[in-house]
């Protein structure tokens, strides 16, 4: 479903978008993401309305089929991508985990400045993005998702996010038609 609104006191929440995990292959390309997540930064900034770049500095606990979680990593692996232009007044989360809530202060961050919208964009569609997207629902925000800007190394599991569970948690639409609503 299209965005039908964009509330007065909206935020982009940027997933991941950092050296280590823009270097790997993502459905569409990181490189796009990135350019697009961007491009909606600088148009958020440009009204007034909160910028949250997120990156993740060490796997959650616990055991999984995937394999066992490497803990930490190094340090320029975490670094967020220089194309986002961070600025002083942009909201910095770093977490552990898949969401971006979990274990950080971003409500706290969000209900001080008064947000009730949040934007998503990032890497990956199915673990930061859709994590992260589940406690905005839980915790009452409107939430849009930028479907093109956003990507995951598995195309089908992206596919599959976008038109099934994405809907189910709140708005679906495209960098353009969001930019179009921020001018």
């Amino acid at each position: 479903m299209p965005l039908t609104q964009l509330d007065t006191k909206a935020a982009l929440i940027v997933i991941d978008l950092q050296r280590g995990i823009t270097a790997v292959t993502t459905t569409p390309a990181a490189s796009v993401v990135v350019e697009r997540t961007a491009e909606l930064a600088r148009a958020f900034r440009r009204r007034g309305l909160p910028v949250v770049l997120v990156n993740v500095t060490a796997a959650a606990p616990g055991r999984t089929d995937a394999g066992v979680r490497s803990g930490t990593f190094a340090a320029d692996w975490t670094e967020l991508v220089p194309e986002l232009e961070a600025q002083e007044g942009d909201v910095l989360i770093s977490k552990q985990r898949r969401g971006a809530f979990v274990g950080t202060g971003l409500n706290e961050e969000l209900r001080a400045r008064g947000v009730t919208q949040v934007f998503l964009t990032g890497i990956s569609t199915s673990a930061g993005v859709e994590s992260t997207a589940r406690s905005a629902d839980d915790y009452g925000y409107n939430v849009v998702f930028v479907v093109d800007a956003m990507g995951d190394r598995d195309e089908e599991v992206h596919r599959f996010c976008v038109e099934r569970i994405f809907p189910r948690l709140g708005e679906t639409e495209t960098t353009e038609n969001v930019l179009k609503r921020l001018a």
